[in-house]
C-alpha cells in the first residue's frame, strides 16, 4: 500500500487529478450500478412470486390439483401431455410434501430439494413460504410452498430462476458497458479539467522559474477572478513587489553608505597625507597646525566608527533584532542612563527630567541606543545655555529642545535613512540616528513623532505600550 502511495505521489499533478476524478466517478458508477442491480433483482423476484401466486389461483392449475391425490390420500404422478398442457405448466415443477419430510413430484421431470420451511407448511406451522431451491439437475428455482386444503400435505410450486438470471445478466452487461464508457469519459474530462484548471499554476511556475533564472523582480502575473489561484497570483505579485522594494532599499543603502563613508575617508586621507609628507620632506608642521590635524583625524575616525556602528544597527533583521532577547525593562531607568551620557556630551546645556515609572517589553541595548540618539539630536541643535526638557508620563517619552526647529516641509523626511536637513549638513552625524530610533520604537510596538514645540524648538515624542508596574513574574 505504501508503495502505491509513493508511486501515486510521484505522478504529475495533472495525472493525479485525472486519476482522482476517474476513481471518484468509478466509485459512484459502481455504487449506482450495484443499487440498480439489487433493485431490479428484487423487482424481478417479486414479479416471479406474483406469477407463482397467479399460477396457484388459475383454473388450469386447480384442474391438476384435483388429480394430485388419490382417494385414499396418496399422491400420484400426473402425466402432462406436451400437446395439451398449458405452457405455464410445462415450465413448472409441482411437488407434494408430507409432514414427515417426504415428497413426490407430481408435475415435472426433476425433484426439488426440500427445506425446513416446506415441512413447516405441511405441518401447518406456517401459512406459506417463498424460497429458492435447486432441482436434481442443478437448475435453480423459485418455490412457493402452501398447504393443500383437506389433506395432510403441502404443495411446492416452482418456476425456474433463469427468468430472473437472464435479465440480470443482460443488465450487468449493459451496466458494465455504460459504466466503462462513463469512467473513460470521466478520465478524459478529468485530464481536461486538470489541464485547464492548472493553467494559471503553469503561468505561476513559469514566472517563478523566470525570476529564479533572471532575478527580474518586476515581473507580474495577471490576476483573473477571486479564487484560490487568483489569491496565489496576488500573493506572488506582492512578494515580488516586496522583494523589489527591499532590493531597491538595499541598493540605496549601499549607495548612500558609500557616499557618507567617502566624506570622512577623504578628509582622513588628506590629513594623513599631510602628516606623511611632513615626515618625508623633513619640513615640520607648526605645533598648532599639527594638533589641529590630529584632532581632525581623531574626529573623522570617531565619525567613521559611529557611521559604521549605525550601518551595522540598520543591517540587523527587522524582526526581533536578529534574535536579541526581548524582556521587560524599566523605561525610566533607560532614560536616566541615557541622560547621564547626554550630560557628558552637552555640558553647556541644562537637562531637566520628570520621569514616571513605566515598564515595556523591548531589547535593552537597542532601546537605550534609540533614547541616546534622541537626546544626541537635541544636544546637537540646542544652543549653549539652553535647556533640554525630558519627561516620561503614562508611557509617553518627550524630549524637547530650544533649537532652531525643523521646517514643516522637512518633517516627513526626518526618519529617512541618510537624510539630513540642509541647515544641519555642516554638523557631525550620519543621518541615521532618527532612522534607528524609528525602527527600534516600531519593533517594540510603539510610535515616534517629531514636531514643532510651542515657543520654538523641536519636541520628539515616543509612545510605547507597557504598564506603570512590572508584571508579577518580574517582581523580586
Amino acid at each position: 500500500m505504501s508503495g502505491l502511495a509513493r508511486r501515486f505521489r510521484g505522478l504529475p499533478l495533472r495525472s493525479r487529478l485525472a486519476l482522482l476524478v476517474a476513481t471518484a466517478v468509478a466509485v459512484a458508477v459502481a455504487m449506482a450500478a450495484a443499487v440498480c442491480w439489487f433493485v431490479v433483482r428484487d423487482a424481478l423476484v417479486d414479479s416471479l412470486d406474483d406469477s407463482l401466486n397467479e399460477s396457484r389461483a388459475s383454473d388450469d392449475w386447480n384442474n391438476y390439483v384435483n388429480r394430485m391425490i388419490d382417494g385414499d390420500g396418496r399422491c400420484r404422478r400426473t402425466i402432462v401431455e406436451q400437446n395439451n398442457a398449458s405452457p405455464n405448466l410445462l415450465e413448472q415443477i409441482v411437488q407434494v410434501v408430507d409432514q414427515t419430510g417426504g415428497s413426490c413430484v407430481v408435475l415435472g421431470k426433476q425433484s426439488l430439494g426440500l427445506k425446513q420451511a416446506d415441512t413447516e407448511v405441511a405441518r401447518r406451522e406456517a401459512p406459506s413460504a417463498f424460497h429458492d431451491a435447486t432441482a436434481s439437475d442443478g437448475t435453480e428455482y423459485r418455490v412457493l410452498t402452501y398447504p393443500l386444503d383437506g389433506t395432510p400435505y403441502a404443495v411446492s410450486l416452482a418456476r425456474p430462476l433463469s427468468e430472473v438470471h437472464d435479465t440480470l445478466d443482460n443488465l450487468t452487461l449493459l451496466l458494465s458497458v455504460v459504466g466503462g464508457v462513463g469512467i473513460l469519459g470521466a478520465g478524459v474530462a478529468g485530464l481536461w479539467v486538470a489541464r485547464t484548471g492548472l493553467r494559471p499554476v503553469d503561468r505561476l511556475t513559469e514566472a517563478v522559474e523566470h525570476v529564479a533564472r533572471t532575478e527580474d523582480l518586476d515581473l507580474r502575473i495577471p490576476v483573473e477572478g477571486d479564487d484560490e489561484i487568483a489569491r496565489l497570483s496576488e500573493s506572488f505579485n506582492s512578494m515580488t513587489a516586496s522583494l523589489a522594494s527591499s532590493r531597491d532599499l538595499q541598493q540605496q543603502l549601499i549607495a548612500d553608505a558609500g557616499h557618507e563613508l567617502r566624506t570622512p575617508l577623504t578628509s582622513l586621507r588628506t590629513n594623513i597625507e599631510l602628516l606623511a609628507r611632513s615626515e618625508d620632506t623633513g619640513r615640520a608642521i607648526p605645533p598648532d597646525d599639527r594638533r589641529a590635524l590630529l584632532a581632525s583625524v581623531k574626529a573623522q575616525m570617531t565619525e567613521l566608527a559611529a557611521l559604521i556602528g549605525d550601518l551595522q544597527e540598520l543591517s540587523r533583521p527587522d524582526a526581533g533584532h536578529g534574535g536579541a532577547k526581548v524582556q521587560v525593562i524599566a523605561l525610566h531607568d533607560i532614560v536616566e542612563a541615557a541622560l547621564d551620557r547626554a550630560r557628558l556630551r552637552g555640558p553647556e546645556l541644562t537637562f531637566t527630567a520628570d520621569l514616571s515609572p513605566w515598564y515595556v517589553r523591548a531589547e535593552p541595548a537597542a532601546l537605550e541606543r534609540a533614547v541616546v540618539n534622541l537626546l544626541d539630536n537635541a544636544v546637537k541643535f540646542g544652543p549653549p545655555g539652553s535647556a533640554i526638557e525630558v519627561a516620561l508620563r503614562a508611557g509617553e517619552l518627550t524630549v524637547r529642545d530650544h533649537g532652531p526647529g525643523i521646517p514643516a516641509e522637512e518633517l516627513p523626511h526626518v526618519f529617512d535613512r541618510f537624510w539630513r536637513s540642509p541647515t544641519a549638513r555642516s554638523l557631525p552625524g550620519s543621518g541615521l540616528g532618527l532612522s534607528i530610533v524609528d525602527r527600534t520604537v516600531r519593533q517594540s510596538g510603539g510610535e515616534v513623532t517629531l514636531g514643532a514645540a510651542d515657543g520654538g524648538g523641536t519636541v520628539a515624542s515616543v509612545r510605547l505600550p507597557g504598564a506603570a508596574t512590572p508584571p508579577p513574574s518580574e517582581l523580586p
